[in-house]
């Protein structure tokens, strides 16, 4: 039994033996179906290297392996670096019978590079086994996918991959939230581990484009590789063993942040398929495509790790190896003046944006020829667009605080980067080559991306304020200028410890409309029934009352249902300048 403690998620002692299931699920049909007599020939080596054993039974024998290991660690706990040096030896093997990743032309290297793929990949399933069915429905997902990537040239390995996707679908049955077992470290050793031999494997094909060979097993795993690596910097930078369990994993801030359990979960079921789907988009696009699609994902993700990154987690200070050091002052100058930050994005993202409009404009057969007239022309449309974007004021905006001012400042921004554009190829390229539909394209996805990066700083701020108020539930009787004021002054200040259920408001055409995103509940004289639905603790006035018999009779309503009750108030005071 998995017993609840304090680094842990889980509020309910669970049945921790899942990994049997999974590893029965797994080795039976694989035993049945591999060939070992591959494997004899790699240990009695000629001056010819035997050919690439069956990967069947190179995964079985590495999945048997650790799940004996997992096993000893579910049920008498073992020390970290004996589960690191079991997957050392492991991955190992694999190698040694021949599997590589291929990106590196030194041998030793890529060697080197392979084994830590699979120990990396092995270790962050088996930290993405915080929470219920995530581990199982993030290795379901990703097989299917690395199930098609296989299929064609390897398939063996698409086999492997599918019956992965059936071991881990079935035990979600019983893992998905509220989880009746959990699979434990018998478990998800075996998923890392079947998952990243499996993406070692794809190299191996004859792949489509050369940057695929890097992007595809990547891309395929790019949830457990952001969860390994955003956990691992923020505990080393915190002062805390990575090894040390915790409650701060990627799912764990989305539920800080607002969503539930299943919410998380979920969000990141989405995430592995939409990476899992550009892995397979890369797989089948040329070089000068791919790109397209691997650099959204990548921004997307880094955007995700400096969102949840804000978040504080631990009760000690965080990121305390990076505070009171000669470099903290430099730090904290990119921290806090996060426009020196705005500025490297932006410079990233006028580049893909240009390059994105002639790969949109132009077809397979012309964009070797037009690619070309890209690569000469960037610097200057760097210059331009970021010309353009110091002089109407792009980074003169607060971080965070995007108004309707702002909307229109970038709008003004991108369409004079454009117009500059345009005279500066023209001036120095006589506009030879060039198309007008390729600046038209960049505008349209200049602006999106300035529009887009800048909401999505407010809007994250905006969703993680209302997502996590915390204190009494109170009703805001008013739905006007006052209430609106009222509602940003609670999102805003935590030290007042109330958080709104929605608004009451007499004007009969308000009711059921929403302000701010709080609904509009009905007017005053159906307070009765709207407590019946909405259990409150007080109610909030967000108005001046000039008629003293109404104020009376909330005053009567409040002490009939036990409500406090407040009066929200704005006024300048006078200070007197004489006295000390």
């Amino acid at each position: 039994m998995a017993q609840p403690t304090k680094d842990r998620w889980h509020k309910q002692p669970t049945a921790l033996a899942g990994g049997i299931a999974i590893y029965l699920s797994m080795s039976l049909p694989l035993l049945y179906i591999s060939d070992f007599s591959t494997i004899v020939p790699h240990f009695f080596r000629n001056s010819n290297p035997p050919p690439l054993p069956s990967i069947d039974a190179v995964i079985w024998l590495g999945l048997t392996f650790l799940f004996i290991v997992g096993l000893f660690d579910d049920f008498l706990r073992v020390k970290p670096y004996t589960k690191l040096v079991a997957q050392i030896l492991v991955a190992s093997l694999v190698v040694f019978l021949g599997f590589r990743l291929h990106w590196l032309t030194s041998l030793t290297a890529d060697t080197t590079l392979t084994i830590l793929w699979i120990v990396g990949i092995t270790n962050a399933f088996n930290l993405l086994d915080n929470m219920d069915g995530l581990c199982a429905g993030i290795g379901s997902i990703a097989s299917v996918y690395v199930a098609v990537l296989l299929l064609d040239k390897f398939p063996y390995g698409s086999v492997v991959a599918l019956m992965l996707f059936g071991t881990t679908l079935a035990f979600l049955i019983y893992n998905f939230n509220p989880a009746s077992i959990f699979m434990g470290d018998s478990g998800s050793l075996l998923i890392g581990f079947t998952l990243a031999v499996l993406t070692v494997c794809y190299p191996e094909m004859e792949a489509a484009n050369t940057i695929s060979i890097y992007a595809v097993p990547v891309l395929v795993m790019m949830v457990p590789i952001f969860d390994t690596t955003l956990v691992t910097l923020i505990r080393t930078l915190s002062g805390r063993k990575a090894s040390q369990g915790g409650k701060d994993h990627t799912s764990h801030r989305l539920v800080l942040m607002g969503l539930s359990e299943k919410g998380a979960v979920v969000f990141l079921y989405a995430v592995t398929a939409i990476s899992g789907l550009a892995a397979w988009l890369v797989s089948t696009q040329d070089t000068l495509t791919s790109p397209a699609v691997i650099i959204p994902i990548v921004l997307s993700f880094l955007l995700m790790g400096i969102y949840l990154a804000q978040l504080r987690v631990y009760p000690e200070q965080e990121f305390s190896l990076l505070r009171d050091r000669p470099y903290t002052p430099i730090l904290m100058e990119l921290t806090y003046k996060r426009q020196l930050m705005l500025v490297l994005l932006d410079f990233f993202l006028i580049a893909f944006v240009y390059y994105l409009s002639y790969r949109l404009r132009f077809d397979t057969s012309d964009f070797p020829f037009y690619f070309k007239v890209f690569l000469r022309s960037l610097p200057a449309v760097i210059a331009c667009k970021f010309i353009a974007f110091f002089t109407v004021g792009v980074y003169r905006g607060i971080w965070g605080f995007m108004s309707t001012d702002d909307v229109f400042v970038q709008l003004k921004a991108s369409t004079m980067a454009s117009l500059l554009s345009v005279a500066a190829v023209t001036f120095i390229y006589r506009f030879e080559n060039f198309s007008k539909g390729i600046f038209v394209i960049d505008w349209l996805l200049t602006t999106s991306y300035l529009l887009g990066t800048r909401g999505s700083f407010r809007l994250f701020l905006e969703t993680m304020k209302r997502k996590t108020l915390s204190g009494q539930s109170v009703l805001i009787y008013g739905a006007g200028r006052g209430g609106e004021i009222l509602l940003r002054e609670i999102l805003n200040n935590r030290q007042l410890n109330i958080k709104p259920v929605g608004f009451i408001d007499d004007d009969p055409l308000k009711e059921g409309k929403k302000l701010q995103g709080y609904t509009i509940l009905g007017p005053f004289s159906e307070l009765g029934s709207v407590l019946d639905k909405y259990p409150v603790d007080g109610i909030l006035i967000s108005f001046r009352y000039n008629d003293t018999s109404k104020l009376e009779s909330v005053k009567e309503s409040c002490k009939k249902r036990n409500l406090f009750l407040k009066r929200f108030n704005i006024c300048l005071e006078d200070v007197d300048l004489e006295s000390r």
